[in-house]
């Protein structure tokens, strides 16, 4: 395969994605070896260096102190002195064996990612490129620097330095080109951020060499994918506004310490040796403290954090000015306090901190956290609201779990002032997970539904994502620049021309005679009219599952009994004539608009342990029949969640690959995988059901929550017993 291959599928970032499961026989090493054909230009680089550094010995013994350094290393001196070669020889050098490490290993990380992203011929053209531009234009800053009588440019001016690192840096941010926003604006930023910090406050001749690099790579990389570079800013979302702004004060926070603790001499001048170790500290600690609450969204840390950088600002300016007019009034003991440099730097920074606080003011309007759970405390009445509106509006196979009690509601309303939908979600871990799609009148009121419940949630500093939700909310999410995942397929049976006849039914049919043989009669109704004695056997029925999983109920997508005391609900019960209960299932009503039942979504079905064998598919099969006969066009068994059968194009994204993870270690405890076996026995077809989320950087955050949503009452002892017991159980399955 040619390494200037650049058409192949992508990923959600733009990252080449695996391809389909057997297309490349033998398993990982085929991968591997395929992938290391891939980096020539990265082996060769890296592998000079190590084969040199053995030949001279610069491995063990340090460049910078033998006089082989003169007619390596590159440099303003090199240049001066006619060694027009050294910006290449110096390339494969390192100058003290500890640099090495960072050198080539640095080489063998950035250089293979890029080139993979760009391919070798690329690769070779921006890191050569970058590199040669890093070194000779660093040198002919410092040419012109050093006749100014800047000590710190006359210091640098009489260095020499070796290393690839500008170039491997070079290489990463042209390549940055070939992702998709927003990690391509992310790796920038991080690149640029990098490459400001390390000039400021280190300035050792390598940090500037590696700001040029950076620089001219960041210029290069739409250049050779063929593409004319931009010079217009990003529009940025909320969330960008607030990690953008809480980047600054962190950074700061670090810079701060790290000074503090390893003293430099960059182009600031030097850091002073009569800093207070507690005003340091103190000073990071708010820092810290300021960059949460904005990336919270918070609007009184806003404000807070604009106070402090105008009386920031304003005394800087002033010691700008002070240190100009009357340099004499802040020297102390003979020595300027603070330099010019230093000073407008600062100025520049808070003057940065603040336009980006004013800019991005619409994305703090959070409310206290306190406030906010009052807030929704208080949002009980909205489930009359949300019941009403899906019984008028109709809605899809998952929308009656939305009405379930430990929702919150986001009740939207149009001009008129008047409810017209609403998005049923939950919150966990920071993060506010809307369960199913929007319920409204039509396509374009569920459109708006989505973007008031998406900027309320974020306005109060949440992530958003949308769990169990069609494709109709994945197109949405995809025309707003959100990502998708399939996480289930749902399981439907049609039914106004279902019949158990012919040799794939032969399982179904089984059952319904052996139960006929038995005595065993189907029993449906509202579980709240049954008698008591019903009841009560299917309370115990319940608590004997549940005590047997090891864990405590799932609940988020996963109802219990008390769901199917709801009188919306019905229940079917498997009764043999002594009026024991052998195995019981509710089924939720799925609306059409006016209200009518269109059809049922399962949701409990539990079995007595030692009752009939196959009553669960007795249930099922009665239920289809019955609901058959009064008119309803639809049975939905539900996507077993943690369950699902991806297509195989392409790399599983990470959340999908979490949520295999997670299934796999649950299995024994709640048989998804067995569940959704079992209904294939039902021939049912299947509808994808997605989670729609932000973008990649997000999904550690919504699979926690999701762990939460699902296991709201587990402590981690319940898990960590759960996991043993799971391992225990895999392990007797696998013997």
């Amino acid at each position: 395969m040619s390494t200037e291959r650049t058409d192949e599928p992508t990923d959600a970032v733009g990252a080449p994605v695996a391809r389909p499961a057997g297309a490349r026989p033998g398993g990982a090493r085929p991968a591997v070896l395929g992938t290391v054909r891939r980096l020539p230009f990265t082996l060769g680089v890296v592998g000079a260096m190590l084969v040199l550094g053995v030949a001279t010995g610069t491995l063990w013994s340090a460049l910078a102190d033998r006089e082989l350094v003169d007619a390596v290393g590159y440099g303003l001196p090199a240049l001066q002195d006619g060694r027009w070669w050294t910006p290449v020889t110096g390339a494969v050098f390192a100058l003290t064996p500890a640099q090495y490490l960072p050198v080539a290993g640095g080489a063998l990380v950035m250089l293979g990612w890029s080139e993979l992203r760009l391919g070798t011929r690329r690769v070779a053209v921006a890191a050569t490129s970058t590199h040669l531009t890093g070194v000779l234009l660093a040198s002919v800053l410092l040419l012109v620097l050093d006749s100014t009588g800047w000590e710190w440019a006359h210091r640098l001016a009489g260095e020499l330095d070796a290393g690839f690192s500008a170039g491997a840096l070079g290489a990463v941010a042209a390549a940055s080109a070939t992702l998709a926003p927003p990690w391509r604006g992310r790796l920038r930023a991080v690149l640029s951020l990098y490459a400001v910090v390390a000039l400021l406050y280190l300035g050792r001749l390598w940090d500037l060499e590696h700001a040029v690099g950076i620089t001219v790579g960041l210029a290069l990389g739409p250049i050779l994918l063929g593409r004319r570079p931009s010079l217009a800013l990003p529009r940025f979302s909320r969330h960008e506004w607030r990690v953008v702004s809480s980047a600054f004060y962190l950074v700061s926070a670090v810079v701060a310490t790290l000074l503090y603790f390893t003293p430099s001499d960059g182009p600031l001048g030097a850091t002073s040796d009569d800093t207070d170790a507690f005003s340091v500290l103190v000073s990071a600690a708010i820092s810290l403290l300021l960059a949460d609450g904005l990336r919270r969204g918070s609007r009184r840390v806003w404000f807070l954090a604009g106070g402090l950088a105008t009386l920031s600002l304003v005394a800087q300016s002033l010691l700008v000015v002070v240190e100009v007019v009357a340099p004499d009034q802040l020297n102390v003991d003979g020595q300027v306090a603070t330099s010019i440099p230093e000073l407008v730097v600062t100025v520049v920074i808070t003057l940065l901190q603040l336009a980006v606080l004013v800019l991005g003011r619409s994305a703090f309007q959070a409310r206290s956290r306190r406030r906010r759970r009052a807030q929704l405390a208080s949002g009980a009445g909205d489930r009359e609201t949300a019941v009403a509106l899906l019984k008028e509006h109709g809605g899809t196979t998952m929308s009656w779990m939305g009405t379930w009690p430990d929702n919150h509601w986001y009740v939207h309303r149009g001009p008129s002032g008047e409810p017209d939908g609403y998005v049923a979600f939950q919150v966990h871990r920071g993060t506010a997970i809307a369960l199913g799609d929007p319920v409204a009148r039509d396509a374009a009121t569920r459109a708006a539904v989505l973007q008031g419940f998406v900027d309320e949630q974020e306005t109060h500093g949440l992530q958003v994502c949308f769990f169990s939700v069609t494709q109709e909310v994945a197109d949405w999410g995809r025309a707003h620049g959100r990502r998708d995942v399939l996480v289930a397929e749902e399981a439907i049976i049609d039914l106004p021309d279902l019949e158990f006849k012919g040799r794939s039914w032969q399982s179904v049919r089984t059952a319904l005679n052996r139960a006929t043989k038995d005595g065993i009669s189907y029993r449906e109704g509202r579980l709240a009219e049954m008698p008591r004695g019903l009841l009560t056997q299917v309370r115990a029925i319940s608590e004997l599952w549940v005590s047997d999983k090891g864990l405590p109920e799932m609940g988020f997508t996963l109802g219990g009994v008390d769901e199917a005391l709801d009188p919306d609900t019905v229940v079917g019960l498997a009764v043999d004539a002594d009026m024991t209960v052998h195995g019981v299932t509710s089924w939720l009503p799925v609306f059409s608009a006016g209200g009518e039942v269109r059809g049922w979504t399962l949701d409990v079905m539990r079995r007595l342990p030692d009752g009939f064998r196959p009553v669960t598919e007795f249930l099922i099969a009665s239920a289809c029949l019955s609901f058959r006969e009064q008119g309803a066009q639809l049975v939905s068994l539900s996507g077993a969640p943690l369950a699902h059968s991806g297509d195989g194009t392409a790399e599983r994204a990470a959340l999908e690959r979490l949520l295999d993870q997670l299934g796999e270690a649950m299995e024994p405890l709640y048989g998804f995988r067995s569940l959704e076996s079992f209904k294939q026995k039902f021939r049912p077809r299947h509808e994808p059901v997605h989670l729609v989320f932000t973008d990649e950087a997000a999904l550690p955050r919504i699979g926690l929550a999701l762990t939460s949503a699902y296991l709201p009452d587990a402590s981690l002892r319940d898990l960590a017993r759960a996991g043993l017991q799971s391992r225990r159980e895999g392990a007797g399955t696998a013997s």
